[in-house]
């Protein structure tokens, strides 16, 4: 089965096609970061207008890069939510139009679930039951999966996203945006044990997240500091930004695998790009004998084949998707 996938749940057009939920055949993004850098975040509607005029030339070389023509699709899979209103839209209207006008089946994937899917790709198919941690610009969610399309939800943030909140740090320290790639490079030549940033709900007894406390104590660290006549070293506050985030997102995923007593920890998301994220969670996993799947970091960031290895999934188990489905910005993953 050769699927199209379309995702525009962001800043970022992204269109794949996939071959029986396994290999990639093309997987190409339009990136926004030029459009939004100036703002410090992504504006909405110049998102959507962006993805208006990324969408079809997308779709084409897509295909091209594929060596496929429309009519070999055997189905189509879109990202119908989370993420922004109008951004979802343009893919969904995109995505409708190719599978009506070739009478393909069509499913709709919620954008979390394909994060996870991801891992499905490569290293390749993850048997269940596992604890998935999904970390992104706007989501930090741990999720137990006890079986195919199973999720409950264990915990997540309170406040901010770890993905929002490096892009935060960064900006302030005029790293520009989008940050988190920038800190995590910085921080690898910073020494992470220089400031003692505080470990937000590390001993709260639950599985949920907040960073809106280490935000505010890392800029009130640099104001006072700069008050002083003092400048930090930017990689010193950088690292040690960056261990108080993972430390946490590390115990709590570790502590969530042993309470449900699985023996596999999945990581999806963009932030699990974040070199010190997989390097920590690698070393606590093996030291409690659980195996970890992490997806290549070209996988890991808003992407077409993991909408369409989802959407994939779901039409082999013959859920298909109505064309009247609208988006839904606020989809929970169950």
């Amino acid at each position: 089965m050769r699927v199209l996938g379309i995702e525009t749940s962001c800043d970022e057009t992204a269109v794949a096609v996939v071959e029986d939920g396994r290999w990639v055949r093309s997987n190409l993004i339009s990136s926004q970061a030029h459009l939004h850098g100036r703002f410090g975040g992504v504006v909405p509607e110049i998102a959507s207008r962006a993805h208006v005029e990324a969408i079809n030339p997308m779709i084409e070389l897509a295909m091209d890069e594929a060596k496929m023509r429309l009519r070999d699709l055997d189905a189509v899979a879109v990202t119908v939510g989370p993420g922004l209103v109008g951004a979802l839209l343009v893919g969904m209207a995109a995505a409708k139009a190719v599978a009506l006008s070739l009478d393909l089946p069509f499913v709709g994937v919620n954008h979390l679930e394909g994060h996870v899917y991801a891992n499905w790709l490569d290293p390749g198919p993850v048997d269940v039951p596992f604890v998935c941690f999904i970390v992104s610009g706007g989501h930090t969610m741990l999720v137990h999966v006890p079986e195919p399309f199973t999720y409950e939800v264990l915990g997540q943030t309170l406040d901010d996203a770890a993905g929002e909140a490096f892009d935060k740090i960064a900006r302030f320290m005029g790293l520009g945006f989008p940050g988190g790639p920038a800190l995590d490079s910085l921080a690898r030549k910073g020494n992470p044990a220089a400031i003692r940033f505080p470990r937000a709900m590390a001993d709260s007894g639950d599985f949920d997240f907040s960073l809106s406390g280490l935000k505010t104590a890392v800029v009130r660290h640099l104001r006072n500091a700069r008050a002083r006549g003092q400048e930090p070293k930017p990689e010193d506050v950088a690292a040690s930004f960056q261990e108080a985030v993972v430390d946490v997102q590390v115990d709590k995923t570790i502590a969530a695998a042993l309470d449900r007593e699985v023996g596999t920890i999945v990581l999806g998301g963009g932030v699990v790009a974040n070199s010190r994220l997989r390097e920590l969670m690698a070393e606590r996993a093996a030291e409690n004998g659980l195996s970890l799947v992490v997806p290549p970091p070209q996988l890991c960031t808003d992407n077409g084949a993991m909408i369409a290895c989802a959407g994939h999934h779901r039409l082999a188990r013959g859920d298909t998707t109505g064309l009247d489905v609208g988006a839904s910005p606020g989809l929970a993953l169950t």
